[in-house]
């Protein structure tokens, strides 16, 4: 099968695109035609070698988590599945090894969920590990209605994510970006500040009496305004820094559930969630969508396309 793939970790150079062996099928898991891929930065960060002291990692590695595609092949053990299945999925092993990057990849059903049939594919392949980013921290941190919510890099994929299902569970939210994305924001029904020097007086001055929940999804030290912003009782949680728990949060790292991912799509076919695909790169570029998403500006999901 065509594939893009790399033998050493390093920066988008050590990517090729090549053949490789088909994934073995294993008794839990169903082959999947891939049509479209989504990037995340976990991804060039994994092939950097930032995950080697938790992940082992059994090269050639095919990189890519996000996924949508057809079923075309079940294992021994796979009720939920039938050959021709549309699924969607947050393909998420024990190693870094066979990816989504690739014309197949043996999905474990623990990672898969159906694509409702209203959610285009390249949409679908930018959903999963974002999408149940947003909401895995939404649900853990209580957020409800009347709540006030800060999110640190709200115009991220997965702030975007979080401000509109924050939104959607009533709740007010403050979402830090960059000047030039305050306009996205407010068509999340959020209101943008924005972040560095003076920070916290922005914020105070929106929620004298501080927020009820801090959602720190980019890291870099923002979390460590979380005493001054945040009202007595306040829940934090962050995706990024572990210094979270020195203020009584957590620290959340996404899990794939097929359970919530057929919510993600629910909603994001009802409008509740919207998926915006920023752009979109064919297989043999997966490198041009790698240095995209290193650079940090993209306002939405980048997606590799499997024709």
């Amino acid at each position: 099968m065509r594939a893009v793939f790399y033998r050493r970790y390093g920066g988008p150079e050590v990517l090729e695109l090549g053949e490789l062996p088909m994934p073995k099928v294993g008794p839990d898991s169903v082959l999947v035609r891939v049509a479209a891929a989504g990037v995340n930065p976990v991804d060039w960060k994994a092939r950097s070698g930032y995950l080697d002291p938790i992940l082992d990692t059994v090269f050639p590695v095919v990189p890519g988590w996000d996924v949508a595609g057809t079923v075309v092949a079940l294992g021994a053990d796979t009720p939920e599945f039938r050959v021709g299945d549309e699924v969607m999925g947050y393909v998420r092993k024990d190693a870094l090894a066979g990816g989504t990057c690739a014309e197949f990849v043996a999905a474990p059903v623990r990672t898969l969920a159906h694509r409702p049939a209203a959610l285009g594919v390249e949409a679908a392949a930018g959903l999963p590990l974002a999408g149940l980013t947003a909401y895995q921290a939404v649900v853990a941190t209580g957020v409800t209605s009347g709540d006030t919510v800060l999110v640190h890099g709200a115009a991220g994929g997965v702030g975007g994510f979080a401000t509109q299902l924050a939104r959607h569970r009533g709740a007010r939210v403050i979402g830090t970006a960059s000047t030039r994305n305050h306009e996205r924001l407010r068509a999340f029904g959020a209101e943008p500040v924005t972040y560095g020097d003076g920070l916290v007086e922005r914020v105070r001055e929106l929620a004298p009496g501080g927020v009820d929940v801090v959602l720190d999804l980019v890291g870099g030290g923002a979390v460590s305004t979380t005493p001054e912003v945040m009202r007595d009782g306040g829940r934090v949680l962050s995706i990024a820094d572990g210094s979270v728990t020195e203020f009584g949060g957590r620290v959340l790292w996404v899990r794939p559930d097929p359970e919530d991912l057929r919510e993600l799509g629910r909603l994001a076919v009802e409008g509740v969630v919207r998926v915006d695909v920023a752009a979109t790169f064919p297989l043999e570029r997966t490198a041009d969508a790698h240095t995209l998403s290193a650079e940090g500006h993209t306002a939405g999901k980048i997606v590799v396309t499997v024709p």
